[in-house]
């Protein structure tokens, strides 16, 4: 059901490329238990198809090597750390989870790649899983044990844990990696215009033969999309909603979004939506961040601030609809404004226009 409803629709650039002459290169795979694509502008196909196999090779080597429920370099680690050992990792994990532990610490760990083993309680760490309800006993022993990155001791490439519950799943965290990757990697073969789509997340660079490109921003409760925006070159977007990974349970949906603090599912925010205007790391901040201001529910608005996010847009439990100031300018919904509008200027913790009747 995640696949089929990816939160950045690329299916209307992929008709409107059709009817023109400009050429749109496009390759695809299934990576990261989800669609992959590559759009390259420009350029004709004997450039552009081996930058974009580059790129997708780049992606598989990631999801093989970092995969937290297959043999991998991370399962691994998390082998160790549940023996208590330390273990030598490669530059390039030490460089990973240092990072980790930052993004966690800067969402105040409502997004945290260190509770792995609460993922699996719950059983979505499977492509396939069922609707039940985590062992309680099990539940209430890791919430006890409250494992989390800031656990984690990163001594050079040496890495232990002070906390054998700690269980690191990348998933939220290296998709956005995968995007700053695909970046440099494009951009060291002289393509400048392309955007890349992992499972929602999307990375712009340059335009679509002269023209920004233009996603749609998934519906959380009905097919298609809710708005569309064009991003400028070196723009990323990424969005959480509890429609792409869940069950339901006697009339209650469960989703993937799992808060820290209480063991269980977010249950206060349908979507959520951010636009990392340009700057290193882009990439990996518009999949790291939209977690734990999803996670945050009405108290977003505070974390953005703390996150440097200035654009963000938020579909609440209710289904009201909530956008910061700066990203209202650039949306266009789909069909009428919807009726409640609340727009937040991130200067301040409140809306300062709300257009509509409660």
């Amino acid at each position: 059901m995640h696949c089929a409803r990816l939160a950045v629709l690329l299916a209307l650039l992929l008709s409107l490329a059709a009817c023109t002459k400009a050429q749109l290169h496009h390759q695809e795979s299934f990576v990261f238990g989800t669609r992959v694509e590559v759009l390259i502008a420009g350029l004709d196909d004997a450039q552009a198809r081996p930058a974009a196999a580059a790129v997708l090779r780049e992606f598989d080597r990631l999801h093989r090597t970092y995969h937290a429920w297959q043999p991998s370099e991370l399962s691994a680690l998390n082998d160790a750390i549940a023996a208590g050992k330390a273990l030598e990792v490669t530059p390039e994990m030490a460089g990973f989870l240092v990072d980790a532990q930052r993004i966690a610490a800067a969402g105040d760990h409502l997004f945290d790649p260190g509770i792995g083993n609460l993922i699996e309680l719950w059983g979505f760490q499977s492509d396939e899983f069922k609707a039940t309800l985590p062992d309680p006993v099990k539940l209430a022993a890791w919430r006890a044990a409250h494992p989390g990155m800031a656990d984690l001791r990163i001594e050079r490439t040496s890495v232990s844990s002070r906390n054998r519950a700690v269980a690191i799943d990348f998933g939220g965290y290296l998709k956005g990696v995968a995007l700053d990757r695909a970046t440099a990697i494009l951009h060291e073969r002289g393509v400048n215009n392309a955007l890349i789509n992992i499972g929602g997340n999307v990375m712009a660079l340059g335009t679509k033969n002269g023209e920004r490109w233009r996603v749609g921003i998934q519906h959380p409760r009905q097919p298609g999309p809710l708005a569309t925006v064009e991003l400028n070159d070196g723009e990323a977007i990424g969005t959480s909603g509890d429609y792409q990974r869940y069950f339901e349970l006697d009339g209650k949906r469960y989703c993937h979004l799992l808060d820290p603090r209480s063991g269980g599912p977010a249950m206060q925010t349908q979507a959520l939506t951010v636009l990392i205007t340009p700057r290193p790391a882009a990439g990996t901040l518009s999949d790291a961040a939209s977690k734990p201001l999803f996670i945050a529910g009405a108290d977003w608005p505070e974390l953005a601030r703390k996150l440097a996010i200035d654009q963000v847009l938020r579909v609440d439990a209710e289904g009201r609809i909530q956008v910061s100031s700066a990203l209202h300018r650039r949306l266009e919904f789909v069909g009428t404004e919807p009726k409640r509008l609340d727009i937040f200027s991130l200067d301040g913790s409140r809306p300062h226009g709300i257009r509509g009747i409660p």
